[in-house]
C-alpha cells in the first residue's frame, strides 16, 4: 500500500531514498519478498503520482529475476475517494481516504492467488517475509483462513516517544480474536512498558513480547468478496462521515465475529522500523547503513 500522501512526513516518502545508495523502504521490502519466493508486486497508489511512480519502478526492477528464473511481475492500481459502489454518492466535502481495507479492495481484479499486504513506508525484515511466504504456499487452495504477522512489541517502538500499536489477542489455537489499539506505548521512567487502551481509556502494563499488528496480513483471494460486502455495510452507516475509514482490522473482526473465517496469528522476531515524521528520517538512514555495513544487504540493492 503506497497511496498515502505523506502529509505528516512532508512529501512522497514512498520515493524517498533512505538506503546507502538511495534505496527506498519499498526497495528493501521487494528484495526480501523476492528472496522469500514472491513473484508479483501490486502497487496501490494515487492517480496523481501513478505515472511517475510506475516509470521509476520499471526502470529499477525490470531486470529482477525471481528464484524460479522468471522476471518479477508488476501491477499498478489506484485508490481514489470515488472508487465506491455505484449505489452510493460520495460526499463532496470528504477529503480523507477510505482506509487500508478499501485500498486492498482496489487490487481485486489483479490478484488471484494468496497474497501479502504491507505498508509501503515500513521496513518489516526478511524473517517476516519468509514466514508470510511459507503461509501463502501452504494455503494456495484454502478459503476462509487468513493470517496476521505479529511483531514483538519491543521491536516496534520509537526512540522519538510514544506510539500507537494494535495488540493482538488470540486463543490457544493461535487464532486471532481481536486487535486492541493502544496509544502512547513506551517505556515509562520506571522501566515498565505501558500504553493507553483505546477501548477502556486506561493506562495498562504491556509485555515486551506481546504481538502487535504492523499491517502485515496474509490473505487468500476469497477475502475480496467478503471485504467488499463488509465495505457496503460500512458505507451504509458512514457514507456521510468525513473522517471514518474502513480499516483491515475492522474487516477481519467482522469476518471472525460472523464465523465466516478465521485468522492465524504468526510471529516474527524481525525488527520493524519506519518513517511517519520527517524527524524519523535520520534514524532510518542510519539503520539501513548499519544493515549494509553488516553485510545483510548489498548496496546498491539492484544493479
Amino acid at each position: 500500500m503506497a497511496a498515502g500522501m505523506g502529509s505528516r512526513y512532508g512529501g512522497l516518502k514512498q520515493m524517498d531514498g533512505l538506503g546507502p545508495s538511495g534505496e527506498t523502504i519499498i526497495d528493501y521490502s521487494i528484495y526480501d519478498a523476492v528472496h522469500a519466493g514472491f513473484g508479483k508486486v501490486v502497487y496501490i497508489v494515487r492517480e496523481y503520482f501513478r505515472e511517475q511512480f510506475e516509470q521509476t519502478v520499471k526502470e529499477k526492477y525490470s531486470h529482477v529475476l525471481c528464484p524460479d528464473g522468471e522476471r518479477l511481475q508488476f501491477e499498478f492500481v489506484t485508490q481514489e475517494l470515488d472508487r465506491i459502489p455505484a449505489r452510493f454518492t460520495l460526499n463532496p466535502e470528504r477529503q480523507k481516504p477510505w482506509g487500508t481495507a478499501h485500498a486492498v479492495l482496489m487490487a481485486r481484479d489483479v490478484i488471484h492467488e494468496p497474497f501479502v499486504v504491507i505498508n509501503g513506508d515500513d521496513f518489516y525484515g526478511r524473517d517476516s517475509f519468509r514466514i508470510a511466504g511459507q503461509w501463502c504456499r501452504e494455503h494456495e487452495n484454502s478459503e476462509n483462513v487468513y493470517a496476521i504477522v505479529g511483531f514483538e512489541l519491543d521491536h516496534t517502538l520509537s526512540e522519538s516517544g510514544g506510539v500507537s500499536r494494535g495488540i493482538c489477542h488470540y486463543d490457544e489455537a493461535q487464532h486471532l480474536t481481536d486487535v486492541v489499539e493502544h496509544h502512547n506505548v513506551q517505556f515509562d521512567s520506571d522501566g515498565v512498558l505501558r500504553g493507553e487502551n483505546s477501548v477502556t481509556g486506561e493506562k495498562v502494563e504491556l509485555r515486551s513480547k506481546d504481538l502487535c499488528s504492523m499491517n502485515m496480513w496474509c490473505f487468500t483471494p476469497d477475502y475480496f468478496a467478503k471485504s467488499a460486502k463488509i465495505f457496503e455495510s460500512f458505507l451504509e452507516q458512514n457514507i456521510n462521515e468525513l473522517k471514518k475509514e474502513y480499516y483491515i482490522p475492522y474487516a477481519i473482526d467482522c469476518i471472525i465475529k460472523s464465523g465466516e473465517g478465521k485468522c492465524d496469528v504468526l510471529s516474527t522476531a524481525s525488527q520493524w522500523f519506519g518513517v511517519t515524521f520527517k524527524e524519523d528520517r535520520p534514524g532510518v538512514v542510519a539503520k539501513f547503513k548499519a544493515l549494509a555495513d553488516e553485510g545483510l544487504y548489498p548496496t546498491p540493492l539492484y544493479k
